[in-house]
C-alpha cells in the first residue's frame, strides 16, 4: 500500500446530542439501532422512547476521560522503575446542561425523580424538593447515551455517527445554579463511571452507517 499522510474523514468535528435513561442500562436493555434512522431518531421515537430524556442544548461539548491508575516495583540495580502495573481504573464524562430546567437539575444532582412534582401550567407550579436525604439513601444511578458525528465520508456513506453508551453513571461533583447578568444560566455536570455488573464493562463506542429509506 502506497504512503498516506492520513485520511481526512476521520477527524470528528461537532458536538453530540445526549440523552438520559431513566435507570441504569445493560448490553442487553439498551434499544438496538434501527439500519433507516439516526440513532437519535431511535431513542427519540422508538420503543420505549419513554426511557430516554433529551437533555437538548449542551455547552462544551462531550469529554470521555479515562484515568487509570498505574502502582511501581522498584529494584536496586537502576534508578527508574522497573515494573509498571494498572492497580486502578476510573471512567468520567463531562458536560454542561445549557437548558436551565428542573429536569435537567434533577439529573445534574443525580436526584430521584419523586423529588419532582408538578407543571408549570399549574397554580402551585413545578417544585424540585431540595431534599437532604436520609441514613440508608443511595446515590442514583442512571445510563447515559450521546449520539455524534461519526468517521467515514458522507458523500459515500450516506449518514455517519457514532453513539457512546454509558450503562451506569452517577453525578459526582459540584452543580451550581446561577442567575447572572450576562451569563447563561447552565448546569457543569461530571459523571463517574460505573462498570455494568455482568460484564464489567463501562459500556461501548460505536460507529455506524445508516441509510435513510
Amino acid at each position: 500500500m502506497a504512503y498516506s499522510r492520513g485520511t481526512s474523514n476521520n477527524i470528528i468535528v461537532g458536538a453530540a446530542a445526549l440523552f438520559v435513561a431513566d435507570g441504569v442500562l445493560a448490553p442487553g436493555t439498551l434499544v438496538a439501532p434501527v439500519g433507516t434512522e439516526s440513532f437519535k431518531t431511535t431513542l427519540t421515537t422508538g420503543t420505549p422512547a419513554s426511557d430516554y430524556t433529551n437533555v437538548g442544548y449542551t455547552m462544551n461539548g462531550l469529554e470521555l476521560q479515562f484515568q487509570p491508575d498505574f502502582g511501581e516495583v522498584k529494584v536496586d540495580q537502576i534508578l527508574d522503575v522497573a515494573k509498571l502495573y494498572k492497580q486502578g481504573m476510573q471512567v468520567s464524562m463531562k458536560s454542561a446542561f445549557a437548558e436551565a430546567t428542573l429536569e435537567n437539575l434533577l439529573l445534574a444532582i443525580a436526584g430521584k425523580t419523586a423529588q419532582l412534582s408538578g407543571t408549570k401550567s399549574t397554580s402551585g407550579g413545578q417544585v424540585l424538593n431540595l431534599s437532604a436525604g436520609d441514613i440508608g439513601d443511595v446515590p442514583v444511578e442512571r445510563g447515559l447515551v450521546a449520539v455524534g458525528p461519526g468517521t467515514g465520508n458522507p458523500a459515500t456513506a450516506a449518514n455517519v455517527e457514532r453513539i457512546y453508551t454509558a450503562y451506569r453513571a452517577l453525578s459526582i461533583e459540584n452543580v451550581t445554579v446561577s442567575a447572572k447578568r450576562e451569563e447563561a444560566s447552565m448546569f457543569e455536570v461530571s459523571f463517574r463511571l460505573l462498570p455494568e455488573d455482568a460484564s464489567g464493562s463501562y459500556g461501548k463506542i460505536v460507529d455506524r452507517t445508516w441509510a435513510a429509506a
